[in-house]
């Protein structure tokens, strides 16, 4: 007697994520996202003045946005290896034997001191949501038919992905615009960047041993 196995379905299926494209991460609820990654301020050392600015600019950026959203602080242990692969690549060619012991002396002192300090390092994030439900201008049948089958007009319909992207990209420049009153560097995370932000939150432990690599070197299977 044969036992039939049990699909197991795949990883995909846990995931809210439908696709990533342009730089935009479009859920399977059919509401988009873009993420920004900021820089930050260490506002215990502002004069009284600074910090009294700052925190005008703060409610003037928050008082200017009138949808959601997310702001993420992700931390993580401090990965050295590239730079650990550098050192090892100088101690190799180092002629001289004297540099090439204090090359290896110093490279062990940087993975010893790491180890041991557990050093975290923090990165954050802005996420600027879209959801066609909140589109004021469009009918509410409109809106909800959008809803009912998001994932199949966003595949098919590629002027449909686009006029939500157009709409997305005007709160984009809004939050922008917002972070920088305040003295912060903004960049938009394009395709590649997306990727391997959700690779390495969903697979903390190999992502710096097994990197996702080019996406444009990868080939998916249908």
């Amino acid at each position: 007697m044969k036992v039939k196995k049990s699909k197991l379905p795949p990883t995909q299926a846990h995931l809210s994520i439908s696709e990533i494209k342009d730089g935009v991460v479009i859920l399977k609820d059919g509401t988009l996202r873009v993420v920004l990654m900021t820089s930050s301020i260490n506002f215990a050392l502002k004069s009284e003045e600074e910090q009294t600015a700052l925190i005008s600019a703060y409610v003037s950026f928050l008082n200017s946005i009138d949808f959601p959203l997310q702001i993420v602080v992700q931390s993580r242990k401090m990965q050295i290896q590239t730079y650990i692969d550098q050192l090892t690549a100088q101690e190799n060619e180092q002629m001289n034997e004297l540099l090439k012991m204090q090359t290896a002396d110093y490279k062990a002192f940087i993975q010893e001191y790491v180890q041991l300090s557990d050093i975290m390092t923090k990165k954050f994030y802005i996420i600027v949501t879209y959801d066609p439900m909140s589109n004021r201008k469009k009918s509410f049948f409109s809106r909800l038919k959008e809803v009912f089958k998001p994932v199949l007009s966003v595949r098919l319909k590629e002027e449909i992905f686009q006029k939500r992207k157009t709409d997305l990209d005007l709160r984009v420049a809004n939050v922008a615009s917002g972070l920088k009153s305040m003295g912060l560097n903004v960049i938009q995370l394009d395709t590649q960047a997306l990727i391997e932000l959700y690779y390495s939150t969903y697979n903390p432990d190999i992502a710096f041993s097994e990197p996702v690599g080019d996406i444009s070197k990868i080939r998916v299977e249908d």
